[in-house]
């Protein structure tokens, strides 16, 4: 038994020992996060590079652990090496361990989820994948005009999601406030035009008006957020040329772009069975006169 006790208590049977439990604990961490790499990432691409990659970090620290053995000679020493080295992996390697953390944060406080629109890192577009990686989305914007797709697909960092803020346009209220301005002359009706703009407007966004409602309300009970008008609201700005009419009102997201299209249609039939009383305007150009000029050559 006292050789026993005097062969565990020698520095370095102690020394070996922690040795060896520092190299099974770095194996059940590598098999461990390949496990999980496993179930998080569905590409089989990244899931591969994913999984090589902490297998070569483990088997890194393994080698340097060995190699720490031979050459420090004091345990105090070997453990400061080891948390120093372990200090530089993780700064070397903080990209990769904020987006598997932002993978966590998105699927836990669900920040967005597969179908939101949103805009994230000055990118705008549908969330078509999330993986423990990266946020894939189907762009939106840039070289075309309104809420259209480009075509391109984005990957984005998990990471963002720690670093600026994230606009979702579908996530607790699926509509959004739109505006489209309608420009009169000054001999036009105007009180005729605000009628007719806000019938129109108010028969076709009846429908979203009436589904905004109950999500609205949900809104107002859930955040700290006071309560807002829905309906259709008009607003009269006098410039030097025309008479503009604001129309402000709500919409689904997705059909920004095809309910102003509407909403103008509509708008300009009605004020065309106006029978003159409101014109639209335009540009105004005022030309001067050039002054006569009297020119005699004396020859």
């Amino acid at each position: 038994m006292d050789t026993l006790n005097g062969f565990l208590n020698n520095p370095a049977v102690i020394k070996f020992g922690t040795l060896l439990l520092w190299i099974i604990l770095i194996v059940f961490a590598i098999s461990f996060l390949r496990k999980i790499l496993k179930k998080r990432i569905a590409d089989v691409a990244i899931r591969y590079k994913a999984q090589k990659g902490i297998e070569i970090i483990g088997y890194v620290l393994i080698v340097i652990l060995i190699l720490l053995f031979f050459t420090v000679k004091n345990l105090e020493d070997y453990t400061v090496i080891i948390g120093l080295f372990t200090a530089g992996i993780t700064f070397t390697l903080q990209e990769l361990i904020l987006s598997i953390a932002g993978s966590f944060y998105i699927f836990f406080v669900r920040v967005y989820m597969p179908g939101d629109r949103i805009e994230i890192n000055g990118i705008k577009g549908d969330v078509i994948d999330i993986d423990s990686i990266y946020t894939t989305l189907m762009e939106m914007g840039e070289w075309v005009s309104s809420d259209n797709y480009s075509g391109r697909i984005v990957k984005i960092s998990n990471a963002f999601v720690f670093k600026g803020p994230i606009k979702n346009y579908s996530m607790d209220f699926p509509f959004v406030w739109d505006e489209l301005n309608v420009l009169i002359t000054y001999e036009s009706d105007r009180e005729l035009a605000k009628k007719v703009i806000l019938d129109q407007a108010s028969n076709y966004l009846a429908e979203y008006t009436q589904n905004s409602i109950k999500k609205w309300q949900e809104m107002v009970e859930r955040y700290y957020i006071e309560d807002s008008k829905l309906d259709p609201t008009l607003a009269i700005t006098l410039t030097d040329n025309w008479v503009a009419i604001n129309l402000r009102y709500i919409t689904d997201y997705k059909r920004r772009r095809a309910t102003k299209h509407e909403l103008f249609e509509r708008i300009q039939e009605a004020i065309k069975n106006t029978n003159g009383k409101v014109n639209f305007a335009s540009t105004t150009l005022q030309l001067l006169k050039i002054p006569e000029m009297d020119v005699n050559l004396n020859t």
